[in-house]
């Protein structure tokens, strides 16, 4: 079995109406639990790691600022969500669960993070939804305290381009970015990932299974990471709200099973993030997340 990061502050209150599925991280573990795809020995809480960890990735300024509620309302408003004390201790909670998940996927092969994957926010600001960059900073934690990890892997499969984690690494060769995205989609300026491939609207299972398996095969061969960070957002969804690709339910399962069969072959550890998911019933939402826990409980 495998280790879950997961805490009480991942569910943040929200302003009504507001568009973010917070009740998905109340949910998603729930059903899980009352399937028996995972116990409750699976979870562990997260924390937030030393500040120093999280400098390694983003600027002091920023950090300070988000920290302090010192960010001006365009930054506030660009990370669609208000600030707050509570709010800042989720961010670095789910960046600590994300690092500790990086350790334990070390000795375990595969760990996940209910929430996570964060890929929009830069070293020294915040966009869409995310105020910190969790995926990049366990890269850099791994990098800096693990020195059998020489090269990691960073597979972007939620339908919006990891602009964030892009523009971290632009100059680090010790990181690979592939990102997997909507051409149309946010953000509409995109950043370089070292491959970046980008889709029309509406498209469906069969291409995009296909793209992905002419791709990552290589990839890998390529790459050889020691380590991979996949980021598996479930806003590729047909019944997403804004997505635009036309995924099955079934058909991200597909790609889930693809991507973590493949890890597991190349046995690469993987830490798996949750990343994005817009459906309007929050049943699709969950579901689909939920996949991808069931396909990593018969793998490992």
């Amino acid at each position: 079995m495998f280790s879950i990061a997961w805490a009480p502050c991942y569910a943040h209150p929200l302003p009504a109406g507001h568009r973010f599925p917070m009740l998905k991280y109340e949910l998603l573990p729930e059903q899980l639990l009352r399937e028996g795809t995972v116990t409750e020995a699976s979870f562990f809480t997260s924390v937030p790691p030393p500040a120093a960890e999280i400098l390694r990735t983003h600027t002091a300024d920023y950090y300070y600022r988000l920290q302090h509620g010192q960010l001006t309302r365009q930054e506030e408003r660009v990370t669609g969500f208000p600030w707050s004390e509570a709010l800042f201790i989720r961010e670095i909670t789910i960046l600590g669960g994300t690092i500790e998940c990086a350790r334990r996927a070390l000795q375990q092969g595969i760990a996940f993070n209910v929430a996570g994957g964060t890929h929009h926010a830069f070293a020294d600001h915040g966009e869409g939804f995310c105020l910190l960059n969790d995926q990049a900073a366990a890269a850099n934690y791994l990098l800096t305290h693990e020195p059998s990890i020489q090269k990691v892997l960073i597979i972007d499969l939620d339908v919006h381009q990891g602009n964030g984690t892009a523009a971290i690494f632009q100059h680090e060769p010790r990181v690979f970015t592939f990102s997997v995205h909507g051409t149309r989609n946010y953000p509409h300026r995109k950043e370089h990932s070292d491959l970046d491939l980008a889709l029309p609207d509406g498209t469906g299972d069969d291409a995009y299974l296909a793209l992905l398996g002419a791709t990552l095969p290589r990839l890998l061969d390529e790459v050889a990471p020691d380590f991979i960070f996949y980021l598996a957002g479930v806003d590729v969804l047909a019944t997403d709200k804004l997505g635009y690709l036309a995924l099955s339910r079934d058909g991200c399962r597909q790609r889930d099973q693809f991507v973590l069969e493949l890890c597991q072959r190349q046995q690469v550890p993987v830490v798996v993030c949750m990343g994005g998911g817009y459906s309007e019933r929050l049943v699709d939402i969950i579901e689909a997340h939920a996949n991808t826990f069931r396909v990593a409980a018969h793998l490992w």
